[in-house]
């Protein structure tokens, strides 16, 4: 058999894949989102604690919101419709500064997501060491953890579609006991109590910190983007559909459980909504909200890695990562890229939950300034690039809508502790240097890297067929699909910039 043959027979088997594999509709995006953000109330308890009582935390899910979800949900429907493909934020950032700065975006939040993830299996056996203290031991807490993470693999393997309807029905499970729950505290709420604070209990660190974590992700589902049906409709409606679910689903059950009990701040930490449905409905409804908790953590396990492995098949198919993260299985699920995540989470998983917080956290926003930075300057340079969706401001109105958020990364990141900045300072630093090694392992043969065009950004119907078909005279393929090859170190930027230009003339 030949080369080209055996070339043919590849991309057969590739295309065959996707082609039959579902595409994600409006529903089951939104409950990807949601889990990707949120996937309940849980984890929020400890925002009442670090705000010295109710006050804070309730004006924190009413104020951050506005100031945060929705700049970067924002900037996410007009990205993801923009560019939908594969890798999200990683073809923003490559489109605007060059590959370079789109490889060291995708690995920061990619190790970001996988630090992130390693936290719901332990969450999960948390929340079941309330009612079976055997999990408090290591001999029953270790197998369990493997075989936990092993079966959630699996799921995510068999296809997006199954995760998707998955994630529907496990929100659907884990938010109703909070509805019975606030409907049973409307006789017992006084309102007084929700004004209560005592600013000399504050913990600003933790309060933030658990504000950004509860509220972030909202850019994760972008990295699926290729898998969502008639994206340019769908992302905006599923975006704004997740905002709505997750404000309501932190702000309804904090101002039932503040309203209807005067428990002191200090008993406000994780897990503590079990107790709060315990006082309320009693130990039906308590035990109801901990099975509630322990699946929600299996919902935001499967969104992220969803995430976390798609953005690794994205990163392939540019040509930064080696052909190998691109390969799909029969359900079109990249297989190594998600063995890859789930060896991530299982390294991970030893570290303790606040030290996890605050690294992905540093992490993650340092990646979400780059984005920031890219979605304005592909507004500066690239004005008529094909927008399906568009945040209906100006250029100095969108920098105004970035500037909030922007304030508030940087203040999460004056905030982290020293080993927070040298943990984060060291992934940093191996980006930087991954990125220039493996330039050298495709030049020099050592790893096989996927030069298959992919569809332009411009979305222009034909353009892509146009691109193959007649190339530019004088144009070698660098130049007129920039993004699919990692150029050397010296031509990245300046070779993505011209390709960008060559495309924008088309339209």
């Amino acid at each position: 058999m030949g080369v080209e043959e055996e070339e043919s027979m590849t991309s057969d088997v590739y295309e065959k894949a996707v082609k039959s594999s579902p595409k994600l509709t409006v529903l089951p995006l939104i409950a990807l989102i949601f889990y990707d953000v949120s996937g309940g109330p849980f984890g929020v308890e400890d925002s009442v604690r670090a705000g010295g009582g109710p006050l804070l935390s309730l004006l924190g899910f009413l104020i951050f919101p506005l100031f945060w979800s929705i700049p970067e949900a924002l900037v996410t429907a007009e990205l993801a419709t923009c560019f939908p493909e594969n890798g999200g934020y990683v073809v923003w950032v490559s489109s605007a500064f060059g590959p370079f700065w789109g490889f060291q975006e995708g690995f920061w939040k990619w190790f970001s997501g996988v630090m992130d993830n390693a936290l719901y299996p332990v969450l999960f056996l948390d929340y079941l060491k309330r009612s079976l203290p055997i999990f408090n031991h290591m001999i029953a807490r270790i197998p369990t953890l493997l075989g936990l993470t092993a079966s959630l693999t699996y799921l995510n393997y068999r296809g997006l579609h199954i995760v998707g309807f998955a994630a529907v029905s496990l929100a659907i499970f884990s938010l109703f006991p909070f509805v019975v729950m606030s409907v049973l505290s409307i006789p017992r709420i006084r309102p007084q109590r929700w004004l209560v604070v005592d600013f000399k209990k504050v913990d600003w660190r933790g309060y933030f910190n658990n504000m950004f974590w509860n509220l972030n992700y909202w850019d994760k589902a972008s990295t699926l983007a290729g898998e969502v049906e008639n994206p340019s409709k769908t992302f905006p409606k599923a975006t704004f559909g997740a905002v709505v679910l997750v404000v309501s689903s932190y702000l309804i059950p904090l101002l039932a459980g503040t309203g209807a009990l005067d428990s002191p701040s200090s008993e406000w930490t994780d897990g503590y909504f079990a107790e709060v449905g315990m006082l309320i409905g009693g130990f039906w409804l308590k035990w109801w909200i901990q099975a509630a908790a322990a699946m929600s953590n299996l919902g935001l396990f499967e969104a992220e890695m969803s995430g976390d492995a798609f953005q690794l098949l994205g990163m392939s198919e540019l040509g930064m990562l080696p052909s190998m993260f691109a390969l799909r299985s029969k359900y079109g699920t990249p297989t190594i890229s998600i063995l890859c995540s789930a060896t991530g989470v299982i390294f991970l998983s030893w570290m303790s939950f606040q030290e996890i917080l605050e690294f992905l956290n540093f992490l993650y926003a340092i990646g979400m300034l780059l984005e920031f930075a890219a979605f304005i300057k592909l507004r500066i340079k690239k004005p008529d690039l094909h927008r399906p969706y568009k945040v209906p401001l100006k250029t100095f109105g969108v920098t105004m809508l970035c500037l909030p958020p922007a304030v508030l990364l940087v203040l999460v990141m004056c905030l982290a502790s020293l080993k927070t900045f040298l943990v984060s300072g060291g992934v940093v630093l191996l980006g930087f240097f991954l990125y220039p090694t493996l330039v050298h392992a495709k030049d020099s043969g050592w790893a096989e890297f996927d030069n298959r065009q992919l569809a332009v950004p411009s979305r222009v119907p034909n353009v892509e067929d146009h691109l193959l078909s007649q190339p530019h005279q004088g144009a070698d393929e660098a130049e007129v699909s920039p993004l699919m090859n990692l150029p050397s170190a010296s031509t990245d930027v300046e070779a993505s910039e011209v390709a960008f230009e060559e495309v924008l003339k088309t339209d």
